[in-house]
Order: C-alpha cells, then structure tokens, then sequence
C-alpha cells in the first residue's frame, strides 16, 4: 500500500527554487524509513528524471543499472547499458539531453562499493553538472556516511552543494493528519512511532503494537538492532547508552555508572549518537550556555520505545507469551507523560506561528533546579515575558486544575525572572472547565484545541 503524502511543503518548495536554476546539487538524508525516497518521487513525478536505486553490490553491478534506466528513458539506438566504462560516461551523455533531474538514492551503498566513487561524483559535479542543465540529488538514509563523505570538510564533495536536506520525522500534527484517527489515538501510537512514516502507516489502531513489536516476526520487534547495526561499528556499547537513558538515568554520570564506560570514553559515544538524532542533551531555558546542568533524553519515540519496553518484554516474546500485556498498558500510559509534553511543545510552537499566545516566544524548553521542575517555559527575553505551563496526561476537574497552576506560580517564584511578566498555563488530555480558568486569567488546553488547531 502506497504511503499517503502528507507535510513536507517546505522541502518541496526548496526543492522547486532549485529546479528554477540552470543546475544543481543537492544531498538528502534522515534516518531510514523516514520518507526520503518518497519525497524525492512526489517531486520527480511531473519532471524529466532519472531515478537510480544504488544496491549493496559492485561499482559495475550498480553502473549497469544506473546506464539501464538513463537509456530506458533516453534510448540510443547504438548504444547498451555495457557501452558505459563509468559513472562519468553516463552522465556526459545525460547533459546532451537538456534539463533533467538525476537521483541516485541509497548513495552510501555506492560508496561503499569503491571509495573513488567520491572523486568520481566531484569531477560529475564540477565538470559535468556544472556545464549543463543536469540536476543532481543523492539521497542516503546512513546519516553518518552522508555527513562524513559527501558533507564534511574532508569529502571530495565539500563545498560544491546547493543546500542540503536532513529529512526529520512527521511532527504530531501531520503524523495525526497521516493515521486518521482520534486525537486520543493519535497520542497513544505517535508514543510508539514518533513521525516515522513508515511505522505510522503499520497502524490502524494503537493495540496493532501486539502484532507489530511484541511478535517475534512483528516488523517493530527487531527494528531497533537493525537501525543501529546500519549505522555504527560497535551497536552493543550505543545499545548500553540508549538502554540507560530509557530506564531514566539522564544526567551522565549516570549513563556512565550504569554502563561503566569511563567518562572519558562516553564523551565521544554520547556524542555519536546525538549526531546521528537518538540522543538529545537538554540544559534549563534559563540556564547560561556553559552550564553543567544537564541531562540526556533519546530523541526518537521508537528508539525509546524499544528500549522501554521491547528490550524489557524480550523474554516473553520469544516464549509466545503476552502475559505482561496488562504491565505494558499501565507502565506505557505513564511512558506517554513524556511523549505528551514533546507534542505539547510542538501545539505551543503552533501557536506561536498563528499569535494564539500572549506574546511571541523566541526560546522554549524545561526547567529544573533542585527537585523542582516545570515541563514547558517560553520566553522572550527582549520584552521580558515568560510563559510557564505545565502538562499532565490525564483528565482533570477544576479543583486539580487549580492545584495544578497554584504549584506552578510557587515554582514561577523559583525560575529567577524577578522582574519578568509571567503567563501560567495548563495542558491535560481534558481540562474541565477551563472556560473557568481563562477567565480567571490562565491559559489552559486540551485535545479539543489541538483538534481545533488543524481545523
């Protein structure tokens, strides 16, 4: 079943002002199954392109292929896809064809295949691409083979791009347009999938994560290794790290005492893995840049998922068993408090755009300090204004409600804006009466608003 096209207009439009110009070269890369050979097929659909899927295979295995389907869309009654003696030869012939798009997705694989591909692609682009109407798109979901040889200083390639997209996940609101179900729903499986496309489309309702992860040949079961293993040389050690941090050791001390990897070493680990987008380091919004304070959050929703709880329930998978099902539902209502505040942050930042807040925010994040934190502070720091909200997953009447903004002005005492405009906020999955509260000044949603956001 095709994956519906959803979002995406900003690198679709940046993919358009390109094709305006005579040439161009632009890289695309992301995690795998985030959408990157989607994209690049919706904006090919209605241009002259030639689209090539490099394989794991030889330069000449995939030479002969790429030569295949120039001369299926540009036939030559003298010549074979065996006429080619290299990449260079085909494109050469392309650039007597006039204005055309050339793909080469999985571009790592080719790589891979002969590290002189690399200089081969430089003379495409300078003395190829450059002279003609050819636009050129590699495509690659290795993150860290696209950064090293085709983005970094010591590539061949550094320097000749016209832009470069690093294609990230659907946000909620689309990944919620995408699944068409119920807000509610939408929450409990974006917990399991964050925006992956792929993974969204697996799900017609949160209890397929049965099927899909908590089956042995369930296609989320053994996606987490999988991920890894095609990114880094040594998974069992950034296995260890991603493990800790989703059984709650965040700061990295911790990481470093649960794994026993000297501090020394994890640096360069942590660091990894906060490239390729796994890990997040967050400091305090309030906090000066060279603080100490900090702490470590796994970045994708279905890493941290897999580490949550399909690493936890192996066992009894490969046992056929589910009889922690009900563990699982208790345990993963509690998991999606976390889950729930990303998506909040995300409808703030919605919000923001549209002027459906007190002021405009110029800086977003958490805070914390001494026992004490608040889930979400925005703030301008030109007209000294500060919107502090807290969020809960869960239903609550006006008596909670209030109990809830009357911890969060005590902990607004805390944050250290003397002097500042504060706004206090609540966020829940149902606020009942929150009419009540916003005339009383506080600012309160629930899944209604996010519904009525997009609507």
């Amino acid at each position: 079943m095709p994956i519906t096209f959803v979002d995406r207009e900003g690198e679709l439009a940046f993919m358009e002002e390109l094709w305006k110009r005579e040439n161009s070269f632009l890289p695309i890369y992301g995690r795998r199954r985030v959408g990157k050979t989607r994209l690049v097929k919706e904006f090919i659909k209605d241009k002259p392109a030639v689209y090539h899927l490099a394989r794991n295979s030889t330069y000449l295995d995939n030479l002969r292929d790429f030569a295949g389907a120039v001369l299926e869309r540009y036939p030559s009654p003298f010549l074979t896809p065996g006429s080619f003696s290299s990449f260079a030869d085909v494109f050469r012939y392309l650039s007597e064809k006039g204005k055309i798009l050339v793909v080469i997705d999985e571009f790592p694989y080719l790589v891979q295949s002969d590290k002189r591909v690399l200089s081969e692609f430089q003379y495409i682009v300078d003395e190829v691409v450059r002279a003609s109407k050819l636009h050129l798109i590699l495509v690659g979901s290795s993150v860290g083979m696209m950064e090293e040889h085709v983005l970094s200083q010591k590539s061949p390639l550094y320097g000749r791009r016209d832009g470069q997209i690093r294609l990230e996940p659907l946000d909620f609101f689309s990944s919620w347009k995408l699944l068409g179900v119920d807000m509610e729903e939408a929450v409990r499986i974006y917990g399991v999938t964050g925006g992956v496309p792929a993974y969204l489309v697996l799900f017609n309702r949160f209890e397929d994560v049965k099927r899909l992860a908590f089956v042995k040949h369930g296609f989320l079961y053994a996606e987490g290794d999988f991920l890894l293993s095609s990114e880094l040389r040594e998974p069992r050690v950034y296995k260890l790290i991603l493990k800790a941090v989703a059984e709650g050791r965040t700061r990295f001390n911790e990481i470093s005492t649960f794994t026993g990897i000297p501090r020394s070493n994890l640096f360069k680990y942590v660091e990894v893995l906060e490239r390729l987008g796994f890990l997040r380091r967050e400091t305090p919004v309030t906090a000066p840049p060279k603080t100490k304070n900090t702490r470590y959050k796994i970045a994708d929703n279905y890493m941290n998922f897999y580490f949550r709880f399909v690493e936890r329930y192996r066992d009894e998978v490969e046992l056929e068993s589910l009889d922690f099902w009900g563990e699982f539902l208790e345990e993963y209502n509690a998991y999606l408090c976390g889950v729930f505040e990303d998506i909040a942050r995300q409808f703030l930042v919605e919000l923001n755009k549209t002027k459906g807040l007190p002021f405009r925010f110029t800086k977003l994040g958490r805070w914390w300090r001494k026992g004490e934190e608040i889930d979400i502070v925005a703030l301008n720091e030109r007209e000294r204004r500060a919107l502090l909200v807290e969020v809960k997953w869960k239903d609550l009447s006006v008596r909670e409600a209030r109990g809830v903004l009357k911890g969060l002005e005590r902990k607004g005492e805390l944050i250290g804006l003397e002097g500042w405009e504060k706004s206090y906020g609540l966020m829940a999955k149902k606020v009942k009466g929150k009419e009540r509260l916003r005339e009383d000044g506080f600012l309160a949603w629930d899944l209604s608003d996010f519904v009525e956001l997009r609507h």
